[in-house]
């Protein structure tokens, strides 16, 4: 069985005095999800706008990835099945 679906993820940066703020929105149709993420830039160096926008956004995303993990976990337990965990391997067959 085929299972294809589109989830819409928006990605917000601001930068305000040597911090660069992020935002992702996760949109699932069902559910939505926000991680967040900053930057801040060393007085000591060079100001490159494009490192603090990477570094910020990325940190974002790795909190939403958490996010989707946490929320996987929970689902599999709502079906009976042990958490993931690291070690163990699920028994629902979703390997994380």
């Amino acid at each position: 069985m085929t299972h294809v679906v589109e989830w819409k993820v928006r990605l917000y940066l601001s930068e305000n005095e040597g911090t660069t703020k992020s935002r992702v929105v996760l949109n699932t149709g069902t559910t939505t999800l926000t991680g967040h993420g900053a930057a801040h830039c060393n007085p000591a160096d060079a100001d490159v706008p494009e490192i603090g926008d990477e570094l910020a956004a990325g940190r974002a995303m790795h909190d939403l990835g958490r996010q989707l993990v946490r929320t996987a976990e929970r689902d599999i337990k709502g079906l009976g099945h042990p958490a993931t965990g690291r070690s163990a391997r699920p028994a629902a067959g979703w390997p994380m």
